[in-house]
């Protein structure tokens, strides 16, 4: 499907809609919003949400980086990608971000066959981003992949009510142990919050055709994720 626009509090920005197949707006069917990694809405997003919609999900992944850049959309093969996604990153307003992200939350409710039931999944940034969306929005659900910074966030963490789901990689080379300890053991005092460790793998292991990526333990989050959705929000 082509990209639709969403109008948030400081402009309008692109999102890739992906809708269950046959959904009429007379159906009620639940809702993700995908968070981005640092490579924009690429194919790998794109091809997420479409996964997401062949499950029955209503799927809105929006540009984060549109106020630097619209649409970029890159991939994670070669170092000149590698250096732009990180400048990128480093240009990203963090709280501007989350805006977006509840705005497109909001207008995901109220696309037509949307029961108005909504969750959202993150991925790298997005996978603090979800875990951020936990305490700032009123998301039924929330999935983090690998999120890093979190435990920068912590502080945070009394205001998560509903439940959140955390898939952290064991050998992360951007959240290094100390900080796992430090995420798996503030949150862990949140019964809303489920924490997964994967042994053994490196960031971005459920990325498909990424450096990282990991069969084995890709399969078994994306299985949990599955189920965790399942149970909140149908």
């Amino acid at each position: 499907m082509p990209d639709i626009l969403v109008d948030g509090p400081d402009g309008s920005f692109s999102a890739y809609l992906a809708k269950p197949p046959g959904l009429g707006a007379g159906d009620a069917q639940p809702a993700v919003l995908v968070i981005q990694e640092i490579f924009g809405v690429n194919a790998v997003m794109r091809g997420i949400c479409d996964d997401l919609a062949g499950e029955g999900y209503v799927t809105l992944c929006p540009d984060l980086f549109w106020r630097q850049e619209p649409g970029i959309q890159i991939t994670d093969k070669t170092d000149a990608e590698w250096e732009r996604a990180f400048e990128l990153f480093r240009g990203f307003n963090q709280a501007k971000g989350i805006t977006d992200l509840i705005a497109s939350l909001d207008h995901l409710r109220g696309i037509p066959g949307c029961s108005g039931k909504a969750g959202t999944i993150g991925y790298c940034l997005g996978g603090k981003l979800a875990y951020l969306m936990a305490t700032r929005s009123n998301a039924d659900c929330n999935v983090g992949y690998y999120g890093v910074g979190i435990q920068a966030a912590l502080g945070e963490a009394a205001a998560i009510t509903e439940p959140l789901l955390l898939h952290i990689a064991e050998e992360d080379e951007f959240t290094p142990k100390e900080a796992q300890a430090e995420i798996t053991e503030s949150l862990s005092r949140n019964s809303n919050v489920t924490i997964y460790t994967y042994p053994g793998v490196d960031h971005a292991f459920a990325r498909v055709g990424g450096a990282h990526w990991d069969e084995a333990a890709a399969t078994l989050a994306n299985e949990r994720t599955s189920a965790f959705l399942k149970k909140h929000l149908t």
